[in-house]
């Protein structure tokens, strides 16, 4: 994997003030990957906005870590929803036009 695209672990938290072991426990209930290489840890880029949700959740709204994964579990079943309400919305077109 290209290091370009993945952001050191050290970096995030000193970014969000937030200790490593809250990114750790995140990878714990399996809301983040974590990539290692070379002996250091990394965050894929695609998953900053996520983890900047997380943490939102967790400091500002003060929202335990059990509660961030049901949060964030619901949110991406939501999304998923909406993608399949719009892929039969898009479906029942097709037909009306018939």
């Amino acid at each position: 994997m290209e290091t370009q695209k993945l952001i050191p672990i050290q970096l995030i938290c000193n970014r969000y003030n937030v200790p490593v072991s809250f990114i750790n426990t995140l990878q714990e209930f399996q809301l983040v990957e974590i990539i290692v290489e070379n002996e250091d840890y990394y965050i894929h880029t695609k998953q900053i906005k996520e983890v900047e949700k997380m943490i939102r959740l967790h400091y500002d709204l003060e929202i335990n870590l059990e509660g961030v994964d049901a949060i964030y579990n619901l949110l991406k079943q939501v999304k998923s929803l909406k993608q399949e309400i719009t892929m039969l919305h898009n479906r029942l077109r097709l037909y009306e036009d018939l």
